[in-house]
């Protein structure tokens, strides 16, 4: 079994969902610290007219002293949700499939889920149904893991007795590949190389939450995203190779980066 891990971050990125595509289980990191600054569990970059168009869920974070991130709430003093779908509308307009996903948008921002782990849960779900990955997805929570860092990733593997460890080549500072294999897990990096598929509004933006490529190219997303190669880099050849490009997001475990 090959297994990978990733914070349970809003609207993620397509590097994301590649990830989850060459595993067999992807489990999300949602009882690990949650960040005192910004960070990509709370918001991600969409595309509208002048470039870069950034969402964020507004959180409880004011005398809540270190939370673990199933333990954030949404704070709905303002009307954010409104906002949200109304700039969302403005950016996809013109797009030819925003129609089809908008009603899910109106759907659960109704909801008013109150941590903020459910509502990224059931965006990645969504976006996993709908980009047509069969991928299991599970909460590390469920499985009550007391160790931390590398040891944390290592006994997830041991609990579902996964041979491979599947990890972002930008994550591999992060990654004690010797500890991994002494416990008789092979750690396999993979550099996600991004698509370039039509997008609006002038020159191509990289790395922009998955709904980008949802809303301009349908149906077809599945065989964009599943078109990437899929570099793979063994964790030796990992240390000698130039680290001088930064594609997206990161693994997002407790000890790894968010970009």
């Amino acid at each position: 079994m090959i297994i990978a891990t990733h914070q349970p971050i809003f609207s993620p990125w397509l590097g994301f969902f590649f990830k989850a595509l060459h595993c067999d289980l992807l489990v999300l990191l949602d009882d690990v610290q949650f960040p005192r600054g910004t960070t990509w569990i709370s918001r991600n970059r969409f595309k509208f007219h002048q470039g870069e168009l950034w969402l964020t869920v507004p959180v409880w974070k004011k005398g809540r002293g270190l939370q673990k991130i199933n333990e954030v709430e949404i704070c709905y003093e303002e009307d954010w949700p409104r906002k949200h779908i109304a700039s969302l509308s403005t950016a996809y307009r013109h797009a030819p499939y925003w129609e089809d996903h908008r009603p899910f948008w109106e759907e659960t921002y109704g909801q008013k889920p109150r941590k903020l782990v459910d509502l990224n849960l059931h965006i990645i779900e969504y976006l996993k149904t709908t980009l047509a990955i069969s991928t299991k997805v599970e909460l590390s929570s469920s499985l009550a893991v007391e160790a931390a860092g590398n040891e944390r990733l290592i006994e997830i593997c041991r609990r579902h007795r996964a041979s491979v460890y599947l990890a972002q080549y930008e994550a591999r500072k992060f990654i004690q590949a010797d500890a991994f294999a002494r416990a008789g897990i092979e750690v396999r990096y993979f550099r996600f190389h991004h698509p370039v598929y039509p997008q609006l509004w002038g020159d191509f933006l990289y790395n922009l939450s998955a709904w980008d490529l949802l809303n301009t190219c349908g149906p077809r997303s599945y065989s964009i995203l599943a078109g990437s190669p899929l570099a793979m880099i063994l964790p030796e050849e990992a240390e000698s190779t130039d680290s001088s490009s930064d594609p997206g997001p990161a693994e997002g475990t407790e000890t790894e980066g968010k970009r």
